[in-house]
C-alpha cells in the first residue's frame, strides 16, 4: 500500500506546457492563490496547476477491493478488479480510490479505471488534484472553547448512494472517532477530533468514502456569521497563508 506521506511520480513543472487558458496564467505567474481560482469558481483542467500553487500533497490510495486471503478469506486491497465477458475473452479492468491533502485545509479525491494498475492509479491521482477542495475548520464543539481549528465549526451530512455519513465537532484531544480508512481523508484535511454517524450500506467503501468527502464539501457551502467566526477560531483554508 502507498504511503500517506509519500508523493507518487512527482511532476515535472519545468516541461509542463499549459494547454488552458487558466494553465497558462498559473505558468506565467499571474495567478499565484489556489484560493483565487476556487474562490472565483474556476474549472481546473490540469492538474499541473494544484502542483504548481500547492506543493508538498501528500497521497494515500485507499482500499475499495478484495483479493483472496491466504485461507479463502477476503483481504482489503487497494486495486478494485473486475472483469468483463467479451468474445476475445474476459476484459479486466482495474480501479483505485485516491485521496490527496496537504494536512492544512485542501484535499481532494479522485477514482480512475485502466487496463493496468499503474494507469489507474495515475489517472485517480490526476482526478483528485482536478477535485481539490479548501474547506473550513474550527473549535465547534460546545464542550471545547479553545478557539483552535483542529475540529469541524458545525456538524454537516453527506450522501452517496445508499450511504449518508454525518461529521460532528468533537473536543481537543478526542481524536477521529470515525470509520478508519475515512480517518485518513479527514486526516488528509488537516481535520485532527471529529465524531461521525453513518447509515445504509457502509461496507460499498467507495460509496462511504464518496459521501465523507460530500460531507467535507458542505463546510463552504453553509454561510457563517461574523461573529461565530471570531468565537470559534473558524479558519478557511491554510492556517498559514
Amino acid at each position: 500500500m502507498a504511503n500517506q506521506n509519500q508523493q507518487i511520480n512527482p511532476p515535472n513543472l519545468e516541461k509542463w506546457e499549459p494547454k488552458t487558458e487558466l494553465g497558462k496564467k498559473v505558468k506565467n505567474g499571474e495567478i499565484t492563490s489556489l484560493d483565487y481560482i476556487l474562490e472565483n469558481g474556476f474549472t481546473i483542467l490540469e492538474s499541473e496547476i494544484v502542483d504548481s500553487l500547492l506543493p508538498n500533497l501528500s497521497v494515500d490510495l485507499l482500499e475499495v477491493g478484495q483479493s483472496k486471503g491466504k485461507f479463502g478469506g477476503g483481504k482489503g486491497s487497494i486495486w478494485r478488479q473486475t472483469q468483463k465477458k467479451t468474445a476475445e475473452g474476459n476484459r479486466i479492468t482495474f480501479s483505485s480510490f485516491v485521496v490527496i491533502g496537504n494536512r492544512d485545509g485542501y484535499v481532494g479525491v479522485g477514482y480512475g479505471s485502466a487496463k493496468e494498475t499503474v494507469p489507474a492509479r495515475e489517472k485517480a491521482i490526476r482526478n483528485a488534484k482536478l477535485n481539490v477542495i479548501k474547506i473550513r475548520r474550527a473549535c465547534g464543539s460546545w464542550a471545547c472553547n479553545c478557539k483552535t481549528p483542529h475540529s469541524l465549526p458545525f456538524k454537516v451530512h453527506g450522501k452517496s448512494g445508499s450511504v449518508q455519513m454525518i461529521l460532528m465537532p468533537a473536543p481537543r484531544g478526542t481524536g477521529l472517532t470515525v470509520e478508519k480508512k475515512c480517518r485518513r481523508i479527514l486526516a488528509l484535511a488537516g481535520i485532527q477530533d471529529a465524531y461521525s454517524h453513518t447509515f445504509g450500506t457502509t461496507a460499498t467503501k467507495l460509496n462511504l468514502f464518496r459521501a465523507c468527502f460530500a460531507a467535507l464539501q458542505e463546510l463552504t457551502k453553509v454561510k457563517v456569521q461574523p461573529s461565530f467566526v471570531g468565537e470559534a477560531g473558524v479558519v478557511e483554508g491554510s492556517v498559514s497563508r
